[in-house]
């Protein structure tokens, strides 16, 4: 693999560090989001540059600007620990996260009334089926006492 110049790796540094101050202010690319990859398709470095390497024998070593990606994931979490969200598509996700859970909760609320409801529906129908059978049972047996007299309708004066 092929070296690049001391020249060449400043000016890649310089672009990565413009392209972290564009991501970071929010302006970011269409369909990008505010990573990585993102990060070095801005910058137009590959993006393994950023993470560790393997020497032959194993061991590890930053990549060459493994500092930068360290940097740039400081800086993120830093603002978003201050309530910042610089994706707006992570604070659409935010949004219709908080969105299901108050939905989830409505629902909820509404599943619990619609039970009342429905108890209280059950209990009245067997109150009224009761009471009509009440009623019917004793309009029978007033039909079967034969020694009750009706009243006319209009008869009953009130005091």
């Amino acid at each position: 693999m092929a070296r690049i110049s001391t020249e060449a790796r400043a000016r890649n540094e310089e672009a990565v560090r413009a392209a972290m101050d564009r991501l970071l202010k929010g302006d970011l690319p269409h369909g990008g989001s505010c990573d990585l990859k993102t990060l070095a398709t801005e910058a137009g470095v590959t993006r393994t540059a950023f993470y560790p390497k393997k020497n032959r024998d194993g061991t590890k070593r930053p990549g060459p600007y493994q500092h930068l990606a360290e940097e740039f994931e400081r800086r993120l979490r830093a603002l978003q620990e201050t309530g910042h969200i610089v994706d707006p598509r992570a604070a659409q996700i935010e949004r219709l996260k908080t969105q299901v859970s108050e939905l989830k909760e409505r629902l909820a609320r509404r599943d619990e009334t619609v039970a009342e409801l429905t108890a209280f529906k059950e209990l009245a129908v067997s109150r009224l089926a009761a009471q009509h059978d009440e009623i019917q049972r004793l309009r029978q047996q007033s039909a079967n006492v034969t020694n009750l007299r009706r009243l006319p309708a209009g008869s009953i004066r009130e005091s």
